[in-house]
């Protein structure tokens, strides 16, 4: 106990309130020391008086400093609007105030609230004519004794109003319809704790509660929120609460030492402390005789701004002491009102002594409260508003209610229940106040941060946020002077923050508890998930720890490469040699040469070839599903009538030279037939076939993979399909290649002007060594040097058929004239025959 503190026992306390020049009265009761609790009743007897009833069984207790504070801003409302205030003219406000001791003492007093002067209170069926001997209470000041007195008062719709139970249990009005409060509920009160941990980046927190329904109900609406925003409790304790005279028992001392231990040896450094004052005496003494520091204290409302735990000054070496409370509202000349010594009042009529208490005044405490009035005074009155509010609202509801005006009130008989209605619909301002009640019956106030500040003469619990409940965030935040060296911001985290790019794995049972692993290289961390690195998405990539993904480059055959150009260049050249080659041909196609090539069969080998030339570029560029196609289908369709025109033409010139004479009317029947033409036909239908089935059996979408040796890049190419489709294709090509290879062989004894062996098979052996090397190539790699060599083979397939079959005609007939005549060629034909005969 404080050696500044006196020893006192509170009693119950009647006061009145009377109407002037009428036979009625009403009366306003409460109390405010350990806890508190007020009534505004009324009644019709015309009787003027004061009751004392004495607190059974009131053990000695410490004062309660606030809650003297608190009762004098009651007092202090009640003079002020029967001497200074336009409200009620011609009522005068009483009250009665009642020592709950703390929660010992809630049934009694209500009961006696609510009987009549006889204290009979009659069991009725309906009370909606029943008057009580009170017709409000304002109080008490927890959550558990105003629950137990709102559920008498409910019954009865006697309107109770409390300045400090802030349980949101209160907030349903079909338990507790007539329970209204001038303070913001717990879920504002933890919400301004959780925003506070948040603005620090707090997320490994002890809390401490007290073993009632305060610390119980407090605790769970506080875990919720905390759970919600990833904060998690390293431990939970439960405060023994002490004995009516503050003494712990040994097994509750010996518990308390464990867990101020506890809480000294922890790897948080944050604590939150949900418990009334009277709970905290005792531990934060042994918080002082185990001597740490380092520790951010955080407060809950009912001991946030109490002066008697701030008088223990050496509470300053033991950390940060951070607190929510309400929001503070000057209450002018109230401090000069609260040391105010009593003066002698009337004696009391028609009633006999009654027991020896403390007087209205009290002036017993006044001792011990003036030693506390410059800390009560620069506190900024922010508990004592709510209940210097709560007054007036109760004014003005009767004002409301009695149809009063500037002079005047009517009188009738105040039923709890009428008042109740015009409690709801107040609304005035106080003090640059907005007073009203919402939804829930709570007073839309805001809350503050404040620090416990020991080197300041001015307010020693300085606001360092505003919190309102509307918009829910913190506002107005400043600076907070840190007990740490160097004024450095205290860390109370399980595990760092991960780096970016680093997710989190678990260690033990906690969330906030984890190692920090990098993401590899191709995922990512998403912040929606800090526990798994996400893959990247197929066209993107990312390094080691990246928080995002990058796109991937896509590697394809593009103009501006050097083997691009150079095949370019090649595939020019072929297809302007292929187009004088068609003019040569042309102008000259009724000769002997010509004709000897094949005829009209010459333009219909060079007319692919050029078709060939010109869909080259398909080969360039970003891969689509038309080029696809055109590498897969137009390509080899061309080659197959190349080549099959070749094929056929080799055949035909030994058919001319050695079969004829063997077999005549097969002979005769291939010419009647137009064979050449109808071999070509059927070896163009069947390609047709083969490459429109490969169509129909895969796709021709593009597909990009990455690249082995680069993950960053992804090689754009055709369908794997592709090279299947390919091979398939291109093995028709190969058969008629070795086909034409074998004819060509079997005339290389022909007349010069008719053997193309040579040329034929050079033509046909390219064809077959180019094609076999690059379909083996594709079926061991992947990438765009693929592409490249499947461009570079058809540009030196279609320049091996253009100039190798066709360029040695085009020379002989541009160079010797003289052989690219009838005679020439028959001469040729004729020693050809005497050699064979």
């Amino acid at each position: 106990m404080s050696s500044q503190a006196s020893v006192v026992c509170f009693l119950f306390l009647l006061l009145y309130i009377l109407i002037e020049s009428q036979n009625s009265d009403f009366h306003l009761a409460g109390d405010y020391l350990l806890g508190g609790l007020f009534t505004i009743h009324a009644n019709m007897k015309g009787i003027v008086h004061l009751n004392y009833l004495q607190v059974p069984q009131c053990k000695e207790y410490e004062i309660k400093v606030l809650g003297y504070n608190l009762m004098q801003a009651m007092r202090y409302a009640v003079e002020e609007i029967n001497n200074h205030s336009s409200l009620l003219p011609g009522v005068l406000l009483g009250y009665e105030m009642v020592d709950i001791c703390y929660v010992s003492n809630n049934i009694q007093p209500v009961l006696y609230f609510l009987s009549h002067d006889d204290y009979f209170l009659p069991i009725q069926d309906n009370y909606s004519s029943y008057v009580p001997r009170v017709v409000a209470v304002i109080g008490p000041d927890n959550s558990e004794s105003t629950t137990t007195v709102a559920h008498f008062l409910s019954l009865f719709l006697v309107p109770q109003i409390t300045y400090s139970a802030i349980s949101d249990e209160l907030r349903d009005k079909r338990r507790f319809p007539a329970v209204l409060r001038t303070v913001p509920g717990a879920e504002h009160q933890m919400k301004a704790m959780v925003l506070l941990l948040k603005q620090y980046r707090w997320n490994w927190i002890i809390m401490l509660v007290s073993n009632d329904d305060y610390g119980r109900e407090n605790s769970k609406v506080l875990s919720e929120q905390l759970a919600a925003e990833g904060i998690c409790i390293a431990f939970q304790e439960t405060l023994p609460t002490p004995q009516a005279n503050l003494a712990l028992t040994a097994s509750e001392q010996e518990h308390l030492v464990t867990i101020v231990d506890k809480v000294r040896n922890s790897t948080a450094h944050v604590v939150v402390l949900l418990s009334p004052d009277l709970t905290l005496r005792c531990f934060f003494l042994e918080v002082l005789r185990q001597n740490f520091s380092g520790t951010v204290w955080i407060a809950s409302e009912s001991w946030s701004i109490d002066p008697v735990l701030h008088n223990y000054s050496e509470l300053r070496h033991m950390g940060t002491f951070l607190g929510i409370t309400t929001q503070s509202v000057s209450i002018p000349r109230f401090s000069e009102f609260r040391v105010r010594h009593s003066q002698a009042g009337p004696p009391t009529p028609n009633k006999t002594s009654p027991p020896s208490t403390c007087n209205q005044e009290c002036d017993r405490c006044l001792n011990i409260t003036e030693s506390f009035n410059s800390i009560l005074t620069l506190t900024g009155e922010r508990v004592v508003f709510n209940v210097y509010s709560a007054v007036y609202a109760v004014a003005h509801a009767l004002h409301s209610l009695l149809g009063c005006n500037q002079t005047s009130c009517t009188k009738k008989v105040v039923y709890p229940w009428k008042l109740l209605k015009e409690l709801w619909n107040v609304n005035f301002t106080l003090l640059g106040q907005k007073i009203f009640f919402d939804e829930q019956g709570d007073l839309p106030m805001g809350l503050e941060i404040i620090q416990w500040r020991w080197d300041l003469s001015q307010n020693p619990f300085q606001s360092i946020a505003f919190y309102s409940p509307a918009q829910k965030h913190l506002i107005n935040v400043t600076s907070i002077f840190w007990n740490t060296p160097n004024n450095t911001v205290p860390s109370s985290m399980c595990s760092k923050r991960c780096q970016a790019g680093q997710k989190k794995k678990p260690v033990g049972l906690h969330p906030c508890c984890f190692e920090c692993i990098d993401c590899l290289p191709g995922s990512f961390l998403n912040q929606s998930d800090e526990f798994d690195c996400q893959p990247c998405p197929l066209y993107e990539w990312s390094d080691k720890n990246d928080v995002a993904c990058y796109k991937r480059r896509l590697a394809f055959l593009e103009w501006d490469e050097a083997p691009t150009i150079v095949v370019t260049l090649l595939a020019i050249l072929g297809f302007l040699c292929t187009l004088t080659i068609l003019a040569v041909f042309w102008r000259h196609f009724q000769t002997p040469m010509v004709r000897s090539a094949g005829g009209h069969m010459c333009f219909l080998m060079l007319a692919p070839l050029l078709v060939a030339y010109l869909a080259l570029p398909v080969y360039v560029g970003q891969p689509t599903v038309f080029t696809c196609f055109c590498r897969q289908g137009l390509f080899t369709l061309c080659f197959t009538i190349c080549i099959s025109c070749i094929t056929v033409r080799s055949f035909q010139i030994v058919c001319v030279f050695k079969m004829a004479r063997r077999l005549p009317r097969a002979y005769s029947y291939w010419v009647r037939c137009h064979g050449p033409y109808v071999f070509v036909v059927a070896i163009t239908s069947l390609k047709v076939f083969i490459v429109v089935s490969n169509a129909l059996a895969a796709t021709f979408i593009p597909t990009a993979r990455a690249d082995p040796d680069d993950p960053k890049v992804m090689i754009l190419s055709c369908n794997p399909n592709f090279r299947k489709g390919l091979l398939l294709n291109t093995s028709l090509d190969l058969v008629l290649s070795v086909a034409g290879f074998s004819f060509a062989y079997m005339g290389k004894e022909l007349p010069t002007n008719y053997n193309e062996a040579k040329f034929i098979t050079l033509s046909m052996t390219f064809y077959f060594i180019s094609s076999t090397t690059l379909c083996t190539f594709m079926s061991v790699y992947e990438g765009v040097l693929v592409t490249i060599l499947d461009f570079a083979v058809t540009v030196l397939n279609l320049l091996g058929i253009s100039l190798g079959y066709f360029g040695p005609k085009c020379y002989m007939i541009l160079s010797y004239p003289e052989r690219n005549t009838p005679a020439y060629f028959n001469s040729m034909i004729q020693g050809y025959t005497m050699r064979k005969t």
